[in-house]
């Protein structure tokens, strides 16, 4: 997702992230428990206090830690689900809702090689039917179904490292038929939807994404726009 160069910090924050707030959503870090300092952290887990310092600005965006100027840092007495982007796209989809539950994960995928529709050929600026890459991932969480999403990418683009800039647009909508079918949404109601365009720097679209959740499944959303990590 990042660059090239910048891939295994945004990887080691991210992943750090996670394992906190793993441990916060478990009751392993129960509300209020006080967490280590930043040195503390990095020493642990042998990394630097820059990671660290990414990492604890994730769970504080998904409102699972507090800073108490003078005191420390402390695990919020009532922790959030929080959609994470594009932290979350940085992982696989097992190991991302893995971080969000204690319980078993299922992913299917399917992926082929399709005509394009109208909107992913004015997108990627190809000819209405030219072949793209498609591919659809459905997720449930112990027998419940909490996501299904459409990709699709031009052909010989299979990942989104070339992605500088990612814009999302979240909304409440109507889901399309097999979107419903696997949420087992009732007819006429709402599900959220985040539409997903990643752009190279040279402008070039290199994917397209429609993901629906339940509408329920998420307190909040957190979004940044630049894949690009810092140093």
């Amino acid at each position: 997702m990042a660059q090239q160069g910048h891939d295994g910090e945004a990887a080691r924050y991210v992943s750090l992230a996670a394992e906190y707030a793993r441990k916060i959503r478990t009751g392993e870090l129960p509300a209020t428990t006080q967490l280590p300092s930043y040195g503390e952290i990095a020493r642990k887990h042998g990394v630097s206090e820059i990671v660290v310092r990414k990492a604890l600005e994730l769970l504080k965006n998904q409102g699972l830690i507090r800073s108490e100027r003078r005191r420390g840092i402390f695990v919020t007495d009532q922790p959030n689900l929080v959609r994470i982007s594009p932290e979350r796209q940085m992982e696989d989809p097992e190991d991302t809702y893995g971080h969000e539950t204690d319980r078993e994960v299922q992913i299917e995928r399917e992926r082929a090689e399709v005509p394009a529709p109208e909107h992913v050929a004015e997108a990627f600026a190809v000819e209405m039917g030219e072949p793209v890459i498609w591919t659809k991932v459905r997720a449930s969480e112990a027998g419940r179904p909490i996501s299904i999403s459409d990709s699709y990418q031009p052909l010989g683009v299979l990942d989104t490292s070339t992605a500088e800039t990612l814009v999302e647009t979240v909304a409440d909508r109507l889901p399309t038929p097999d979107h419903a079918a696997w949420l087992r949404t009732p007819a006429g109601e709402l599900v959220k939807t985040v539409h997903q365009r990643y752009t190279a720097g040279d402008g070039r679209v290199v994917m397209l994404s429609d993901i629906s959740y339940p509408r329920n499944r998420y307190d909040s959303f957190v979004f940044r726009m630049s894949l690009t990590a810092d140093s």
